[in-house]
């Protein structure tokens, strides 16, 4: 990974010295310089940065204040502040609008490179979580739907249109045609994307247990049950839940789950 730093300083000589030290750090990394915010922030609209190094005090402005406008131009970077009077006040409020870590120039100078590691590391893990999601999202999404139906079509263009609602979905076919394929389509093109998508095959769960799979219970409601759980609806606050076969056996916990239609997203 080719790694990218800003530093946003207006004292040249101490700027121009951290770049050479954290060169010698790392060989892939390249180093970008701006005196003031403005000019950092034209790096950032041109640059895609991993860190950014900024000084509290700046001829233009305020770096603690200046976090959240860094975060606006990118919101992937991360953000160490560092200062020639640490104040608490000030580290508490970079920590709130953002920043990775607040830093006094000289107590803390050893502490730079070991917080650039941990800053450039977590970018890294970040960047991959955001791959491994456009992966998971692409392979379920509608374009992964095989069809050249006119019903397929239709039932895709639908289920195109219910994801960017919160309406609760009935999806209707025989066993082995694709309702949970669907269901995921939906999600992954939702806005709840980034949620849970929890399924459950109701026709799988006796009818003992189906109402416990889905509302959880607490140790001691019934034989058997050790300790507390939580229901597939809590699992999936603000996400999806697709019970699969609801209509088949669970015809004395549908009334319950209608219930809940208007906080979840049913499939």
């Amino acid at each position: 990974m080719h790694k990218k730093i800003l530093l946003i300083d207006d004292e040249d000589k101490l700027r121009e010295l951290l770049a050479r030290i954290i060169q010698f750090e790392w060989e892939d990394l390249e180093v970008f310089q701006a005196s003031t915010l403005k000019s950092g922030y034209q790096i950032l609209k041109t640059k895609e940065i991993d860190v950014v190094l900024c000084d509290v005090k700046l001829p233009d402005g305020n770096g603690v204040e200046a976090v959240s406008e860094i975060k606006k131009y990118q919101p992937q970077s991360e953000v160490i502040l560092m200062t020639a009077f640490g104040q608490i006040p000030d580290g508490v409020q970079a920590i709130k609008n953002g920043a990775f870590d607040y830093i006094t120039k000289g107590d803390d100078n050893n502490k730079v490179i070991p917080l650039l590691h941990k800053a450039f590391e977590k970018v890294e893990l970040v960047n991959k979580l955001i791959k491994l999601e456009e992966k998971v999202g692409k392979k379920y999404s509608f374009d992964q739907i095989i069809g050249d139906s006119k019903e397929i079509h239709n039932a895709i263009n639908l289920g195109k249109k219910v994801s960017q609602t919160d309406a609760s979905v009935l999806l209707l076919g025989e066993t082995g045609t694709g309702k949970e394929v669907f269901a995921q389509a939906i999600h992954y093109e939702s806005k709840r994307n980034s949620k849970s998508f929890v399924a459950l095959n109701c026709s799988a769960v006796s009818k003992d247990l189906l109402e416990s799979e889905m509302f959880g219970h607490v140790a001691g409601s019934f034989t058997g049950a050790a300790k507390d759980k939580k229901g597939l609806f809590e699992e999936a606050n603000d996400g999806t839940l697709f019970l699969d076969e609801i209509g088949r056996d669970a015809i004395g916990t549908t009334s319950k789950v209608t219930s809940c239609l208007g906080n979840w997203r049913i499939s």
